[in-house]
């Protein structure tokens, strides 16, 4: 007996097309944010977590509008999204303005610029190709198909993340940290600059809220124009600030962020190892201090835009730890946030390979079809 007769006897009826059509609809939003709360539960501090977020809430919409049949829903959706190009380019442009005016003028300060160059190569990138001379267009087709598929993947990350980080700084913090890690930034003399001043003064305000438990490690090392190491000027604000001595650990050796937090471990693991040898009430941790992370608990205390980048390598290195952010001005975030990006895809160019290399190998057979006279 078929399954549509058993079906039948039973009193059910089902449309078979109508059902697949529905689940081919419902795939690209259901897959990924089935993909998106199975990782999420998992490690939240994932980049991937970002583009299946993303992935089935924008293809959520876009079923949402279908399924209303609004017409002026649907009109300004669609107008919304091509727009926000067109706008973002002049909101990138003005804000390359103040950032200089502010900041002066740098590779770093000219990142909105940059990026409202992209944007504006990537909308024009279909019209280039008239330009150019028939015998070379198909070389130029080439690149600016690979531009184009390269930079469609860049854009949509670049949102992803945007909209994630955001989600993820939000998030409740309830537990009790054992250590709170402080990045360095720039310094103004022997004094940590507003930036890294904010950095402390959060870290402060999270451990007076778990009642002064727990010990600070403040993480950076001495520039080339420094007169001190950034550890130093945090320990010394923090002195300042009433905190005692005990309760301030140094890492002033690190340049990067990824040395911060690689350091910064060591640091911890050499005062668990210290405690437990002085017979200081100890934990699992203090008994295991040579384990990736122990059973301590750690927070990142860092700036809002740098926020899910420390979190990344923490997972990475082993470390528990959650990301806490201090207040960036909002004129600075745009540019404090691609650096961030640019940083974070540096350390995920696998799908930009796989772009790049599916897209050269269709056009080598594509090419090789024609020559042999394929269709």
């Amino acid at each position: 007996m078929s399954i549509d007769n058993l079906l039948r006897d039973a009193g059910a009826q089902f449309d078979w097309q109508y059902i697949i059509l529905y689940a081919i609809l419902l795939a690209p939003a259901v897959v990924p944010g089935v993909l998106f709360i199975y990782s999420f539960i998992k490690e939240p501090r994932q980049f991937r977590n970002a583009l299946f977020l993303f992935a089935a809430l924008a293809w959520s919409s876009i079923l949402l509008v279908m399924r209303l049949n609004n017409f002026i829903l649907g009109l300004i959706l669609v107008t919304l999204v091509l727009l926000t190009p067109f706008l973002t380019i002049g909101l990138l442009l003005i804000n390359t303005i103040v950032v200089v005016k502010n900041n002066g003028f740098s590779l770093t300060s000219m990142l909105p610029f940059l990026m409202a160059g992209f944007l504006i190569l990537l909308l024009a990138s279909p019209s280039i190709v008239n330009y150019f001379d028939p015998d070379t267009r198909h070389v130029v087709v080439f690149l600016l198909g690979l531009f184009t598929l390269e930079g469609l993947w860049f854009s949509f990350t670049f949102v992803a993340l945007l909209f994630y980080s955001w989600i993820y700084r939000i998030l409740p913090r309830r537990r009790q940290y054992d250590y709170i890690i402080i990045h360095g930034a720039g310094l103004d003399g022997p004094r940590p600059t507003p930036l890294l001043a904010g950095r402390i003064d959060k870290a402060l305000e999270l451990w007076n809220k778990q009642h002064q438990h727990g010990k600070f490690v403040v993480s950076g090392g001495q520039g080339a124009d420094e007169v001190v190491s950034e550890a130093q000027a945090m320990r010394d604000y923090l002195l300042d600030k009433g905190v005692s001595a005990n309760a301030i650990l140094m890492e002033d050796k690190s340049t990067t962020t990824w040395e911060n937090l690689r350091y910064s471990l060591a640091i911890i693991r050499a005062d668990r190892a210290s405690a437990a040898a002085d017979g200081a009430p100890a934990t699992a941790a203090a008994e295991d201090a040579s384990a990736p992370s122990g059973d301590f608990t750690t927070a990142v205390v860092t700036s809002d835009f740098h926020v899910f980048r420390c979190a990344e390598y923490a997972h990475n290195l082993g470390i528990k730890a959650d990301g806490i952010g201090s207040h960036t001005k909002g004129w600075y975030w745009p540019t404090a946030f691609i650096r961030e990006f640019i940083a974070i895809t540096k350390a995920h160019l696998w799908p930009y390979l796989v772009i790049g290399g599916l897209y050269t190998l269709i056009n080598v057979l594509n090419y090789t079809f024609f020559y042999l006279g394929v269709v």
